[in-house]
């Protein structure tokens, strides 16, 4: 389950994310990869923006968590700085939301074994100034289920096959 989109703008790199939340359910973990400035936080933006979020969503990279209320409670994480795989586990991922929390994990990848079997990644990156490449892809069954209507909402920013 892999869809490659493309993106103009922070704008359509935001709408990109907000058609993401809709299919977001309680627990779900979206690892953002990318270098430096390629998007994930405004990306985050979007999804909190679907989620109906009210507050300004920033960067977490040096408060490493922030929390945000919305249809979902969501936990923006950045994990760019912590040095240890146990460093993560002491910020208590699981309880935040009182469990039920959607966790939206910047530098993903650097904590790929600590996420849920069942997840989101979205890579993304600059291949050309001011535009955007994500790579959403999917793992695990409840992803299987909603998939389909995944990609049918992400179908005006796909590249085609």
């Amino acid at each position: 389950m892999r869809i490659e989109l493309r993106t103009g703008d922070p704008e359509e790199t935001r709408a990109v994310g907000e058609a993401l939340a809709e299919f977001l359910r309680p627990r779900d973990a979206v690892a953002l990869t990318g270098e430096l400035g390629a998007g994930k936080t405004t990306l985050v933006q979007g999804v909190a923006r679907g989620l109906g979020v009210k507050e300004q969503v920033v960067s977490p990279t040096f408060t490493l968590v922030r929390e945000y209320r919305g249809r979902l409670d969501a936990a923006h994480v950045d994990v760019y700085r912590l040095d240890h795989l146990q460093d993560v586990v002491d910020l208590g991922l699981e309880e935040i939301g009182d469990g039920d929390a959607l966790l939206l994990v910047e530098w993903g990848d650097a904590i790929d074994a600590l996420l849920p079997e069942d997840h989101l990644t979205v890579e993304l990156t600059e291949p050309d100034e001011g535009t955007r490449r994500l790579v959403v892809s999917a793992a695990g069954a409840s992803w299987a289920d909603r998939w389909e209507r995944v990609e049918y909402a992400l179908s005006g920013w796909s590249v085609p096959a």
